[in-house]
This record gives structure tokens, sequence and C-alpha cells, in this order.
């Protein structure tokens, strides 16, 4: 919505001096929103003048163009020309060269002299054109940017305007005036109005008001007036989609006679084309007082108004001159000879007014918003009138507008009034909110003194009448969004101002924080991104093939997944089973760009579902169910455990001088978990794993002593890569940290450090070539006892000296105890003992 500081100076007390920018200001603190400022100087500025044309001497060119050679007069007779140089002279009389024709000796002009500038940086100066020296330009209103009109010059007569010679045309034009543009919310469409913006101004600087529908005096009807029926028998949530229409009839208008400067100056400013003069009319009231209004040429009506919905395979030729397919959902405005408008959007062509008609009938009505909303959506067909309709506008004001419509007829295009006034419709409830005295503060958080709340309710325009323990408030006519003791509260603390809320952090209550899994979860999230692993965020939406690879680890086995009820791709149309999936996508379009080197990981969750998905019953609205309906709903949720994935790629170290480039591998993988298990304080087990969608040599699984199933980690299998073009190399790991925040324990205990010295001894054994070397390393680890501190393998060999189908696992066994240095005695026992375990069950010999 734009605002012409000068109409909003006629009904709010703004600073002479105030500029646009200091009127958003003010609004903005009453929750208005600032978009722009519009001011016809920053494009328009320098010497511009009326000007009387002396003579007009047709001179025709070689060209096949005749030019007019012009001596125009620019100042008072009997004054001097204050401008100097190149073609000005003293007297006062131009001499201007002009391609139009449309004035004639004695008209005034707009004449732009040397040192104006016009819209488009168009600077006038001397020049030397078809022979003569032109000093200044007799302008059209589409070379001053007011108009789009370029048949012609602009002839002040055709405005009605015969001003003095030399005045100030931009004053004349209106064209010092400025606007500022606000954004307006769909429950502030009383703001579609100069007269709502007054009152916000009013409320923000807390000057004065008047009400310009106050102004409009609507006398007493003598009689029925243009017959009108509301006839909606298909109204939509039980609203009639009219419950109000104002008729009133204006004869002998001259619809030809010029809009007024003023007028078009301002109607410009706002953002709307000047027309004609009965349409700027329509479209003046519209803006001034926020109510739509529609002109009809009475001679082409035909019987009654009937305002109704739309009969099936019903058409109509709207004003943009497009014929439109009714919908039985439409509110129209129809007479005897079928529909001559679609209700609050747009009028039809056989009714329109033109320069033709004699006598007006004026239609101001209240319409349901939501039928004029529908309307305007099925047909594509935004209008400055459906934009208000929609967000509803004051029942009240509609013979008020009517009115005031009337008045600007009479006055500027003649004609008179019908006393017989039609006013059709049931004046809706006023609408009654109770409001609890100390609610406002319960609810904002400060306190309000009872002028402060009788107050700005009554500014706002609505009754207050107090009664026991608060207010009953009654919701002006113009604030349809004013509903709820809610609505009282904000509006109380929108005009106190909100800067007046205090503003303290809540503190949180002794003994409270974070959960262990909250603890454990920041702990492990932490430590990974200080491993150098960067977390990543990404879509929980995969294929339906992407979930039977990554969601279960045999191939062929049952996937079941949740399928989305309206996919944003019909490629992903599932919730995943596994995060991996998304980290591939993420990998892939880092590599498109050109980044290789990856260590990616991302916690989220995973979607299960069991058997049963969902409920076939929804449990009604407004009761609380019980806990058989609960335990119902819930049983038909998907298990939705956290997981925690990683995805590496290309180098962990790149080469540089006297470093050596190292590739991601299986290892690191393995490492990443075995660090999430020390950093949660849990022992995890390392055993060979099988994946379909890992390499079948080269994939570990982790378990909890407890046998519990963790997880994954290895190289990706070399088909997934390599259709996913991915390195051949891509390691992942994938971890249900659910489980492992469940084996660990509330608070991790750092093992005490000993200070006596370790005795270390090596062991190499030869085992069959199908043993698991983490299952001998477990196996030490049990039969060594409590002196063993650490076991680790760290040579694998066959080859000669070891039998085929054999092969030899060397392990590092540290021991200490925490009291005394051990012998080498105590620590040769130790080692014997976790051999002698190792040959009972593995049948491994010691080399």
């Amino acid at each position: 919505m734009r605002i012409p500081l000068s109409w909003l100076r006629e009904y709010a007390a703004v600073p002479a001096d105030a500029t646009a920018e200091d009127v958003m200001a003010e609004l903005v603190k009453v929750g208005l929103e600032e978009e722009d400022v519009h001011r016809p100087t920053d494009e328009l500025s320098g010497p511009i003048v009326v000007g009387q044309v002396l003579s007009k001497i047709a001179e025709p060119q070689t060209n096949g163009k005749t030019i007019n050679w012009c001596q125009v007069r620019v100042v008072p007779e009997g004054e001097e020309q204050t401008l100097t140089g190149e073609g000005i002279d003293p007297s006062g009389v131009q001499g201007i060269v002009c391609g139009a024709h449309n004035f004639e000796e004695g008209d005034k002009v707009v004449v732009t002299l040397p040192g104006a500038v016009l819209p488009g940086d168009f600077r006038i100066s001397p020049r030397k054109t078809y022979g003569h020296v032109s000093a200044g330009m007799i302008a059209s209103v589409k070379e001053l940017g007011i108009g789009e009109d370029h048949d012609g010059i602009l002839v002040l007569s055709t405005l009605g305007l015969d001003p003095e010679v030399g005045a100030d045309a931009m004053d004349l034009l209106g064209l010092y005036d400025e606007a500022a543009e606000i954004n307006v919310t769909p429950d502030r469409g009383y703001c579609f109005s100069i007269r709502g913006v007054a009152r916000e101004y009013a409320h923000a600087t807390g000057t004065a008001f008047t009400d310009p529908a106050d102004a409009v005096v609507v006398p007493a009807a003598a009689g029925e007036g243009y017959p009108v029926r509301l006839a909606d028998e298909a109204p939509i949530y039980g609203v009639d989609g009219c419950d109000r229409f104002v008729a009133r009839t204006v004869r002998g208008v001259d619809p030809t006679r010029p809009t007024p400067p003023w007028m078009s100056a301002r109607l410009r400013l706002a953002g709307i084309r000047s027309i004609s003069l009965v349409v700027d009319i329509s479209n003046y009231v519209m803006l001034e007082l926020g109510q739509p209004l529609h002109f009809y040429d009475r001679d082409t009506l035909s019987g009654e108004i009937v305002v109704r919905r739309a009969i099936e395979g019903e058409t109509l030729r709207t004003l943009d001159d497009r014929e439109r397919a009714l919908d039985v959902g439409d509110l129209l405005i129809t007479d005897a000879s079928g529909p001559i408008g679609i209700a609050g959007v747009m009028g039809g062509a056989s009714t329109e007014v033109s320069d033709s008609t004699v006598d007006v009938v004026i239609e101001s009505a209240h319409f349901d918003p939501v039928s004029i909303g529908r309307s305007r959506r099925r047909h594509k067909l935004p209008s400055e009138a459906s934009r208000r309709f929609e967000r509803d506008v004051d029942w009240q004001i509609a013979d008020v507008a009517a009115q005031r419509a009337v008045d600007l007829l009479l006055e500027l295009a003649g004609g008179t009034a019908d006393d017989a006034v039609t006013d059709v419709g049931q004046a809706p409830a006023p609408r009654v909110i109770e409001l609890a005295a100390d609610f406002p503060a319960r609810l904002i958080g400060r306190e309000f003194t009872e002028d402060q709340i009788t107050g700005t309710l009554t500014d706002l325009g609505a009754g207050v009448e107090p009664v026991d323990g608060g207010y009953r408030v009654t919701a002006p006519s113009w604030r349809s969004d004013l509903e709820t003791r809610e609505d009282l509260t904000e509006e109380i603390i929108r005009l106190v101002g909100y800067s007046t809320i205090p503003s303290t952090l809540p503190v949180a209550p002794p003994g409270r924080g974070l959960t262990r899994v909250q603890q454990q979860r920041r702990r492990l999230l932490n430590a990974l991104a200080a491993a150098g692993l960067t977390e990543v965020l990404s879509y929980p939406f995969v294929s339906e093939q992407a979930n039977a690879l990554f969601g279960t680890s045999e191939e062929g086995a049952a996937a079941p997944a949740v399928r989305l009820a309206n996919p944003l791709s019909a490629e992903r149309a599932y919730l995943r089973r596994s995060v991996l999936p998304g980290l591939i996508e993420v990998a892939k379009r880092n590599h498109s760009r050109g980044f290789r080197d990856l260590a990616l990981f991302e916690s989220g969750s995973v979607f299960l579902p069991g058997e049963q998905m969902g409920t076939k019953t929804i449990p009604p609205l407004g009761i609380k169910p019980d806990d058989d309906v609960l335990d119902a709903l819930y049983d038909g949720i998907p298990h939705q455990p956290q997981v925690i994935a990683g995805l590496f790629t290309g180098l962990e170290v790149p080469p540089s001088a006297g470093v050596e480039a190292r590739a991601w591998d299986w290892a690191d993988a393995v490492d990443v978990v075995q660090l999430m298990g020390s950093v949660t304080g849990v022992d995890v087990v390392v055993r060979q794993g099988s994946h379909q969608a890992f390499h079948p040599g080269r994939i570990a699984e982790f378990v909890l002593r407890s046998g519990e199933v963790l997880g994954h980690a290895g190289e990706l299998h070399p088909k997934v890569s390599a259709f996913h073009d991915l390195p051949a190399r891509t390691v992942a790991f994938e971890i249900d940290v659910d489980r492992l925040f469940d084996a660990a324990a509330d608070i991790i205990v750092a093992r005490s450090l000993s200070t006596y010295p370790t005795a270390t001894q090596d062991v190499a054994l030869v085992v069959d070539s199908a043993v698991v070397a983490g299952d001998v390393l477990e196996t030490l680890r049990e039969g060594a006892g409590e002196l063993l501190e650490d076991v680790s393998l760290f040579d694998v060999y066959t080859g000669p000296g070891i039998a085929e189908g054999s092969t030899s696992l060397a392990f590092a066994l540290r021991f200490r105890a925490p009291d005394r240095t051990l012998t080498a005695e105590e620590a040769s026992a130790a080692r014997d003992a976790a051999v002698a375990l190792a040959g009972e069950r593995f049948g491994a010999v010691q080399r």
C-alpha cells in the first residue's frame, strides 16, 4: 500500500517537514512493514513552468516530417527571464521546436527549460535542430513521467486548468508530493486505506486522528433506489456471500470531464493509473476509505440486480475483455440478462461506464472474504478490490463510501443524485470479547495500568465496558481480526510498545540440565569433529533401491520402509533405513565441485517399521485420547533409532615436501568406531562381518560384550562405488548409537595410572587360516588374567615355514601390576596361560 503524504496529512497530524522515511519509521512501531519510498522529484527536477504558446508555425521537412516552430512565453508578461545562456530570451519568450500538433496558439502547456532533468536522466539544454535553436521542450505526460499518453503534449486546459504563465508546473501537477510504501499483513486489511493508515500513524505518534468517514454526511433515504435482491442459496461455511448491498444513482453526469490534477497525482503516487474521471473517483474512494466500489452504466442494466451463485455453464466477459467460464462456487452480480460481474473481483464489460454514459449506479457492498478469495484464485484474477475484500472490509462503511462517491461525482462530473437509496442486508452482531483485568499481564509478562488497557482499546475504536474482574470489549467493525482475549492483549502491547516488554533470561531449575544421553551424544559428536571429520546434514528421503541395499545386511532380505504420501520426488519416495545413501549424495556433490578428500559424518534417525504401520482411525479433535488409543498410535509409529554414519574418500594426508600421501582405508573406519567406544566408555568388540553394500573381505562388525550388533565399518563394495562414481576404495561406517549409549556407564571413570614398569612379551601363534584374528586376541586377553594391561596384533604371516592352510599371528602382550614390579616369571606365567587357552580353543601352536 502506497501512502501519499499530502493525503495522509488530511487525517493525521503529520509534521510538514516529515519525509516518507519518517512516516515509515513511525508506522514500524505499530507493526507495519516498510517497503519503499516513491518521489517524483527523484527523477524530475529543474525549471519546469507553465508556458503559453504565442505562435505556432508549421515547417515541413525533407524527411517528410512536419515540425512546429513555436514562440512560448514562460514568464508573466512584463517580467524578465532569470535564466541566461544560448537561446534564452531575456523577455521570457522562448523559441522551441515541437513535433506534436495537438495544441494551438493561446494554449497553456508545460515547458521544461534548460537545466531541467526528466525521467531517464534526460537533461534539457539548448540545442540546434531543424535550423533553429530550441531552448527548452514542450512536454507530454509521458515525458513528465505522469502517464503513458505520448500522442501529444499536455494541454493544461484539458485538465480544467488555467494557471498563470510562469507558475511552477510541478507544484500545479502535484509532483512535489511523496509516498511511503508499506507491506500490509493479511490480518491488517483495514490498512489498505488512507483511513486505516492514518489511524495507525496516530496510534504510533499519539497525535490526533480525523476519521474521513465522519466528514461524509449520509442523508436519510427517501424510498428505495435501484432494486437489489440478495439470493445466495449456497453460502460457504454457513455465511452468506453478500450481507450488505448499497446502491446509489446519479443522473446526468459528464464522464468526459478531466480528472483534476490533485486526484490523478494522488492516484498515481498510490500506484493506480488515472483512467477516466468516473473510474478515478471509484478508485479514490476505495483508497481513502478502504471500501471497493463498482459503477454501472444505468442504461445498460436490465431489471433488478440479484446477487447469487453461478449456474453451471454460465459465462461472463469481464472488463479485461476475456470470456470466463463461471464455477457454481462463484458469487455473481446479475441482472435480467445474466451475469454482469464476479462479485468483489471484477465487473462485466456489458455494463461498463463509457464516455457516453449519462446515468450511473454505484455499488457499495460487503462480501464474504472466503468466497471472494476462492473466485480470485479460481480465475487467476487479482484486483485491488479482491485484495481488500479477501481481508474483509468494514461492514458499516458501505453507505458512507457510496455517499462519498456521490459527492465527488456531483462536484467533478455534474449531475444530480436520486434521493432514493437502496440498502439491503442485515448487520452482523457486534463481536464481544471478555477480557480479565490480569490477563494481559499474565500473557505478556509485564504489568499494565487500567488506563493503558482501556485507553489503547478505546483508541482502537473498541467499546470498553468495565465488568466484575475485567472488561467487556466490543470490537470495532473494521477489525474483523479481533476475536479473542489474546488478540486484544496483542493490540494493547502493540500500542503501548513492544520495547516496554522486559528482557529477562529464564533461569534453569537447579539440578536440571542435559540428560545422560544428551551429554553422551554431545561428547561423541565433539570427539568426531576433533578427530578431523566434518559433520553434514542430508535429506532423509531415499529410493526404494537404496533402502534395499543399505537397509539390510543380507542380499534379498526383507527391508520394509515407510513410503511418503506426498514425496518431493518420485525417485526418493521413502524414509531412509540407513544414513549412508544421504552421505553418498553429499560426497558426490562435493566431488562434482572438486572436493575429493573427504571425511564426513552425520548423526540422525533411521526409520524401521514393524508389522503395524499407522492406525486405521484418527482420534477426534477436542477429546483427550485414553491410554489404549495412545498405545495404538505409538504402535503404528516406526522404530527410529539414532545412528551415526561416516564416509571417507580420497587422501587422509595429501602429498607434500617430505611427506608421502596416504589414502583413507578400512582401518581408519574401524579406528573411528573404536574411538566412539572409547569416548563413551564402552568395550567394543571387533570381528569379521558381512554386508551386501561392503567389500566382502574388508568389512568389520562391531558388537557389545552382550552380543548385540552395533554396526559395520569397511570399504564399500566396488560395484557400489562405481555405480555412484566414487573412488574404488571408498570407506564407510554406520553405528547404532542408541545401543551404544544404553551400554555406556552413567559416569566414565578414568583408569588409574600405575607407577610401576611394564613387562612386555611377544608371542606368535600358528592357527588355521579360517580362524579370525580378533577371536584369538580376545582369547589371549581372557587367558592372561588381571595382570594383562593390553594386547595387540602386530603381524600376520603366511609363507615358508608355515604349513599350507595355516597363518602365523604375532601379538604383543603388555603386563603391569598396580602395586609392584612384576618379575619375568610372573609375566611368563600369564603369557603361557593365555597361549594355553588359545591352544585349547583354536588349536593354536606357539612358533
